[in-house]
């Protein structure tokens, strides 16, 4: 997917704008930098886009020297109001019989082009400050676990990241999913 000139435009003053207020996200990482990288990559930047459109907040916390490459992730205080009541993936959402979410969370990262943070990542993102403090977010489930039936979660309460395990099938009116986007 590409967006329009007037569209990249706007995505990327966003970004520029939330860039410059959260400083202290990134020391020593240079917005032009990232502006020529997505610029280069419109296919990321409608990822971006989309983050932006259910939500997310995303902004830039993690630059790899070895690899180049800068890690957007959705820094809303909360998990993304456009990205919640989803189960975790297409065979938690299949094994429902009735009263079915809209979509998983597994497909939804899919369809928008970024994947779902897992729990190192989600740990790190809290390092940065205090993120669902009244929500909760799905992160990468490991096979073992899903394999089983289950998924896990995360959230932020008493000053401490705590992850939760729920059935794959479940869906919450609080619970979403925060994601990545490696540019």
């Amino acid at each position: 997917m590409k967006l329009s000139s007037a569209q990249s435009k706007l995505i990327l003053d966003l970004l520029k704008s939330r860039f410059e207020k959260n400083i202290k996200r990134h020391p020593g990482i240079n917005w032009m930098d990232i502006e020529s990288k997505l610029l280069s990559n419109p296919e990321k930047l409608w990822s971006l886009n989309e983050m932006e459109k259910s939500e997310g907040e995303p902004d830039v916390i993690l630059f790899d020297k070895k690899s180049g490459t800068y890690a957007f992730i959705d820094c809303s205080a909360e998990s993304p109001k456009g990205r919640r009541s989803l189960c975790y993936d297409r065979l938690a959402l299949d094994s429902r019989k009735e009263h079915k979410p809209a979509n998983s969370a597994m497909d939804m990262a899919l369809e928008m082009g970024v994947e779902i943070l897992t729990e190192e990542q989600y740990k790190f993102l809290q390092s940065l400050g205090k993120f669902d403090t009244k929500t909760s977010s799905w992160v990468k489930t490991p096979e073992s676990i899903r394999n089983l039936g289950g998924a896990i979660f995360c959230d932020f309460r008493y000053n401490n990241v705590f992850t939760y395990h729920n059935g794959a099938e479940s869906y919450y009116a609080a619970r979403g999913f925060r994601a990545i986007l490696v540019v």
